[in-house]
């Protein structure tokens, strides 16, 4: 970055009318860095002889080797816009749906998103997740139509063909908008041609062109054709450059930081909006107290613990003592700086409507951060990724000296990516790592460790089942250790509608409601009973804990004990310790010993649990296992084998269509089977077949599977080796 640059970034950080917080994100495959790279080109940061080839926002290794993006990429640039400069801290985003959780998190940095569509390809899958996941943090989108010189060199489309393809897609794109976007947000944001938030190009040969662009230079879409088609790339690139193109869409049609705080800090933070922070937020006023939220957490060998954080409130300076909310400690500040792809540019401070690279402190992604002197706040929402994860491998070092560093290295991962979760058995030893996909695991844990270093045993993938049951149970009893305290319980499966509810808007509603009988109406309107509604006591993940009984003595005093092991034992279901999903259990009654000392935790815990356990047992208990749903693209005379392939692995076919020359085939596979499933289709599709991501489902495993599955998860986490019954 040079003194120029320097100097410009450093006259517009303090204006936030004069920022733009932008992600790009697309499909893998898009050309998204490709983007990217000729945008920096352009604005003189990298050479434009090396733009698409350099990646230069892919900066670690595997990135390279894989020909992918692994980790999210900031940078910062100024545009001219209007006789104005403009600073844009953009993040270049992973398109693959293994590190979908990167892009998670870049959406909560940033204020609007330049979606990228390949037109060749159209909206694929991972279109519509980013589409979602930047709805969910009220992130503004804008439409980059790319690759359009395909469309004219090779597929030789006719203007009217060509204007046909860019239609379905602003329709499919717009569509989305409004599935995932409230109806006046989807009304104000809708994209369309003509008013400019949509532009066309090749980031490939570096143009792009647009409805706003077209009358202010007289270039025509003809033009383009035949400039094209004589193969002028670089004189359109000279004539309609594509970073003055996008650029310019990105200035005008997305959202300064003040602009956006006006919706979002609502959307996302849960405090008092009329508190002195509260107004700081929506002013993003860089005078008002410090409050930010990580994004990003990496380990550089040379400046150590980097944090990425959106600074909404107030200025972090060099040497703040900043303080976490969720983690309840104090870090130091030791230098911040704003991004350059790998490398940060230090500077004194960094004020509120920017994305900061903060040195030093150790949080994790998603944590609200203020300065220490300040009142603690309301923390912000939590960073949710539309997936959860669905993969599991068991991690142990070859050498037992390595156990200390390598449990402290998962930690790190796992504080890094919020996607991927670590889970150390106190009891038996093992380490488990869970993540999106086995890519996922493979790219951010193991080649970590590894670069450390630590030499692994890495077991092969593990999916997590869950556990269910399918109908109501009789009421049961339950007895404490001491035999002196007595529960009577049951339990029953809740309808899907509920459990929808349950698992994507019930923290949201408990969080904004204003009085608990809010709660109640929502629950009742997404189908609970009223009765229940009114009596619940306790929500986990999809289970729900009902007070069904009368009046039980001294209920408020062993309360917390039952709910702690109602907790438990959700967490670890009776048939093979794996999560329970969609259980609503009832107390029905209780008989309690009068002294306190006898219905302590170690009695009602244990005899809470032994009464789900036989309510469960009794209740046709099954193994729900994950499901993807995918969509595989395949030339139309191979998709007879890629049919069979999705059938061999015990897949159901949910749709087909015809594209072009491709077939289209929309499916569901189980997790378990997909290990191994992408080189098995492309030696079926002759290397031409590829798969995309839908949806994570769960549905029951087969009767003839679940008795087997059962067992062998039981010998794998070392449970005794025999079906669960109502005897132990």
């Amino acid at each position: 970055m040079s003194d120029k640059e320097v100097d410009a970034i450093e006259q517009v950080i303090n204006d936030p009318e004069h920022i733009r917080n932008i992600a790009i994100a697309a499909h893998i495959d898009h050309g998204k860095t490709t983007l990217t790279d000729n945008l920096l080109a352009r604005a003189g940061m990298i050479s434009e002889k090396l733009a698409g080839d350099q990646r230069f926002m892919d900066f670690d290794d595997q990135e390279a080797e894989r020909g992918i993006t692994i980790y999210s990429a900031n940078i910062s640039m100024v545009h001219e816009y209007e006789g104005d400069d403009y600073l844009v801290n953009l993040i270049d985003t992973p398109g693959h749906v293994d590190f979908g959780g990167d892009v998670t998190r870049a959406m909560r940095a940033v204020d609007g998103v330049v979606v990228l569509v390949d037109a060749v390809d159209g909206v694929m899958p991972q279109t519509e997740t980013v589409m979602k996941q930047a709805m969910n943090e009220g992130v503004k989108p804008v439409l980059f139509i790319n690759k359009i010189d395909r469309l004219i060199e090779e597929m030789e489309l006719t203007p009217e063909e060509m204007q046909e393809r860019f239609t379905n897609i602003i329709r499919k794109v717009n569509n989305i908008l409004r599935k995932y976007a409230d109806e006046e947000t989807a009304e104000r944001w809708s994209m369309a041609v003509n008013d400019g938030t949509v532009a066309f190009g090749s980031a490939l040969m570096n143009w792009a062109i647009s409805a706003p662009y077209m009358q202010e230079t007289g270039i025509t879409f003809s033009d383009i054709i035949e400039r094209t088609n004589e193969g002028d790339h670089e004189g359109l690139s000279e004539d309609a450059p594509i970073e003055e193109v996008v650029l310019d869409m990105v200035v005008k049609h997305l959202n300064n930081p003040k602009e956006s705080a006006q919706y979002r800090i609502p959307a996302i933070w849960p405090g008092d909006p009329e508190s002195e922070v509260g107004q700081s937020m929506a002013e993003q006023d860089q005078e008002g107290p410090f409050v930010g939220v990580v994004t990003n957490v990496e380990d550089d060998e040379h400046a150590g613990t980097i944090a990425t954080a959106r600074v909404f409130s107030g200025t972090v300076h060099e040497g703040d003592e900043l303080y976490g909310i969720e983690s309840h400690k104090t870090e130091r500040a030791q230098q911040v700086g704003i991004y350059s792809g790998p490398r940060k540019l230090t500077v004194d401070d960094v004020p509120a409507g920017n994305i900061v690279a903060i040195t030093g402190p150790d949080f994790s992604t998603g944590e609200t951060i203020i300065s220490d002197d300040a009142e603690e706040i309301q923390p912000f929402e939590q960073i949710e990724h539309v997936f959860e994860p669905v993969v599991t491998k068991a991690i142990e070092p070859k050498r037992t000296s390595d156990l200390p560093q390598l449990i402290e290295e998962l930690r790190k991962r796992s504080k890094e990516d919020n996607t991927i979760q670590v889970d150390i058995d106190e009891e038996t030893g093992e380490t488990t790592v869970s993540g999106l996909g086995e890519l996922h695991i493979e790219a951010k844990v193991e080649r970590h460790l590894e670069e450390q270093g630590i030499d692994i045993e890495v077991s092969e993938p593990i999916v997590v089942f869950r556990e269910g049951i399918t109908k109501g149970s009789p009421e049961v009893m339950g007895k404490s250790p001491n035999r002196h305290n007595k529960l009577e319980m049951s339990v029953e499966p809740i309808g899907e509608d509920v459990r929808k509810f349950l698992k994507e808007e019930y923290e949201e509603v408990q969080r904004n409601a204003d009085e608990q009988y809010e709660v109640r109406d929502a629950l009742i309107e997404a189908g609970m009973d009223d009765e229940e509604a009114d009596n619940i006591l306790e929500v986990h993940e999809e289970n729900v804990f009902v007070n069904a009984s009368r009046g039980i003595k001294n209920l408020r005093e062993i309360q917390e004990y039952l709910l702690d092991a109602f907790k438990e034992f959700c967490d670890e279901g009776p048939l093979a310790g794996e999560p329970v999903i969609g259980l609503m259990v009832k107390l029905h009654d209780a008989k309690l010993h009068e002294d306190a000392i006898h219905r302590g935790p170690s009695q009602m815990i244990p005899t809470t649990k032994d009464a789900m356990r036989k309510g469960f047992l009794q209740a046709d208990p099954e193994l729900i296992e994950p499901k993807q749903k995918l969509r595989i693209d395949t030339p139309t005379d191979t998709m007879g084998d890629a049919m069979t392939e999705v059938s061999n692995r015990r897949g159901d076919v949910i749709d087909m269509s015809e594209e072009g020359d491709s077939s289209v085939i929309k499916c569901k596979l189980p997790v378990e089977e997909l290990f191994g499933f992408e080189a098995a289709l492309k030696s079926a599709t002759n290397g031409q077949g590829f798969f995309s991501l839908i949806d994570i489902i769960f549905e029951p495993l087969p009767r003839n599977l679940q008795e087997q599955t059962i067992l062998d998860i039981r010998e794998r986490k070392g449970m005794k080796q025999e079906m669960p019954s109502l005897e132990e």
